[in-house]
């Protein structure tokens, strides 16, 4: 009994403790870049794909409209994907500044609106350098200057910034943090480590021309998420190395964490139906690895109340 679980759980503690050094070695090759200040010259659009979002989006659009990047250079649109609230109505409110809404009327059900209204904000847009993120998120003035000024000093072709919750409410809002600060990281270490893999789409920035080199979202859409990894996985093919993590507080987007139980397993399930579309099996080896890992330490510790070996065991995987 003890050598069956004892000997797994030591597998799964070596891979972990691996993976966590691969991590630690591809976030420590990313240092805070030297940024663009002024002289700007690239055109922006700014992308949301907004449903039912009529309590906040107001606050989004009002983020985007302080940003410090030329007013000139700056193209906002927001795609209305099918809401049944006032969310069209609010947007419609600032078009006197500039903001277009690109109504979604689609007559056929699809698998992935998003990613519909996506596309075809893209196919209106004037920008070269297209700048995705949500219709809930809140950022800083210089949020857009900083990204941009990354861009042209740099050169690469999509660009990976952070993504955290605020103004938690709760233990459990706390905890989905911690989290989600973790997997923000292990994008980011990925691309450390010139293996990009996972981003979101919450703050994701990339050129118009290699949307389209790689095929847009052919291929992936017709799953309900991934118009960010999915698409980051494709453009790392064709681009190796040309990705790009900012590691900057300037560029970090907030957002809020899922307020109960239900909300948050939806959205695990949504992300977790990706995967099947990974072409890099290895991501998802690393994934069911550490799930692995965290089970062992779970059925250590309740062997503990059989064998005092597996309560031992379990505090010297925790520390």
């Amino acid at each position: 009994m003890i050598e069956l679980l004892s000997i797994p759980s030591l597998i799964l503690t070596a891979v972990y403790l691996s993976v966590v050094a691969y991590l630690i070695k591809g976030w420590n090759a990313i240092s805070a870049p030297q940024v663009k200040a002024s002289g700007f010259t690239t055109t922006v659009t700014v992308l949301i794909a907004a449903r039912n979002e009529e309590a906040k989006i107001h606050l989004t659009i009002e983020d985007i409209l302080a940003q410090d990047y030329p007013k000139h250079l700056t193209e906002i649109i927001i795609a209305d994907d099918h809401s049944t609230d006032c969310t069209s109505a609010i947007i419609s409110s600032y078009a006197d500044r500039g903001v277009k809404l690109l109504q979604m009327n689609e007559d056929k059900p699809l698998n992935s609106y998003k990613k519909k209204a996506i596309a075809k904000a893209i196919d209106l847009s004037n920008g070269e350098l297209m700048v995705a993120t949500d219709a809930d998120c809140r950022m800083g003035s210089k949020w857009l200057s900083t990204i941009v000024g990354y861009y042209e000093m740099h050169n690469p072709v999509m660009i990976s910034s952070p993504v955290t919750y605020f103004e938690e409410q709760s233990l459990f809002e706390r905890m989905q943090t911690l989290e989600f600060c973790f997997l923000i990281g292990i994008g980011a270490s990925f691309i450390g480590n010139k293996q990009a893999s996972t981003c979101n789409g919450a703050n994701l920035a990339y050129r118009k021309d290699v949307f389209y080199e790689v095929g847009g979202f052919k291929g992936i859409d017709d799953l309900a998420s991934g118009d960010d990894e999915l698409l980051l996985q494709k453009v790392a093919v064709q681009y190796p190395g040309k990705i790009g993590f900012l590691k900057l507080y300037e560029a970090v987007v907030f957002t809020h964490a899922k307020p109960n139980l239900k909300e948050f397993l939806q959205q695990r399930r949504r992300w977790a139906s990706k995967s099947v579309k990974y072409k890099d099996k290895r991501i998802i080896a690393l994934t069911v690895s550490i799930w692995l890992f965290n089970l062992s330490l779970v059925l250590n510790a309740l062997a503990g109340f059989y064998d005092i070996f597996f309560l031992n065991f379990f505090s010297c995987n925790f520390y």
